[in-house]
This record gives C-alpha cells, sequence and structure tokens, in this order.
C-alpha cells in the first residue's frame, strides 16, 4: 500500500492564545492514537496528564507520557484526544480517524472524508437507546 501522509492543523483548546501547527502526519491505522514528538507538545503547551506503556511496531514496549487535550483539524473535520509523545514525526492513529469520520483510500494512498458522509462527520452510537417523549 505505502505510506500515507495528511496534512494536520494541531492545536491547545486549553491555551487559544497558542498558535496552531500545520503537521505532516503519517497515516497508521494500525496505530491506535495520535504520536507527536516532545516538541510539538511543547510549541503547543499540552499539560502531561500521566504516562502509559505504549509498544511499537517493533515489539518493544517503552513507557512515555500522555498530554493533551489537542485538536485535529483534517478537512473542516475536528476531533479532540490526547497523543502519545513518542517518536520524531507526528502519526495519525485510528482513534482520531475514526473520531472524525476520515477514511483511508489505499489505492490513492491518502485520506478522504467518508463517502458515506461527506457533509458532517458520522458517529455511530449503537447500543444507545434514544429517549422517546
Amino acid at each position: 500500500m505505502g505510506i500515507i501522509y495528511a496534512d494536520l492543523r494541531l492545536s491547545n483548546p486549553s491555551r487559544p492564545d497558542l498558535e496552531e501547527i500545520n503537521a505532516k502526519a503519517v497515516v497508521d491505522t494500525g496505530a491506535l492514537h495520535l504520536c507527536i514528538p516532545e516538541h510539538v507538545a511543547v510549541q503547543l503547551g499540552l499539560k502531561i496528564v500521566e504516562q502509559r506503556e505504549a509498544k511499537t511496531a517493533d515489539g518493544k514496549s517503552h513507557l512515555v507520557d500522555y498530554a493533551g487535550p489537542i485538536q485535529i483539524e483534517v478537512f473542516g473535520r475536528h476531533c479532540l484526544t490526547g497523543a502519545l509523545i513518542l517518536g520524531d514525526q507526528v502519526l495519525l492513529g485510528a482513534i482520531p480517524l475514526e473520531d472524525m469520520d476520515i477514511v483511508v483510500d489505499p489505492a490513492r494512498r491518502k485520506i478522504t472524508v467518508n463517502p458515506a458522509s461527506p457533509n458532517i462527520a458520522l458517529s455511530l452510537a449503537l447500543g444507545f437507546k434514544a429517549h422517546q417523549d
């Protein structure tokens, strides 16, 4: 399939006084979280929430900082999440992709909005029973 990249805007909703960051991210549906380098966390003034154990593709486990909140924006869609402070490049994982209803187009090696919901992100809330008046 090859490597897929995406242009993102990252910001700290707790610090609107700080500039947003444009980032080119590796898209990895095998990863769950957003991963950012330490310098991005510093630039955004993110607060370290806790440490988490992260297993990397080489099978090794690492104790890393988990920081947030961080806002991701792509194609006019947003999500709020936390980020693992790990690596030297931004990595966009499956959880924020799902949250923004963004899909991977492997043939074109890009991401796009879900064609089934092109105007607004769709979220599934299966098992939730709506209140009937």
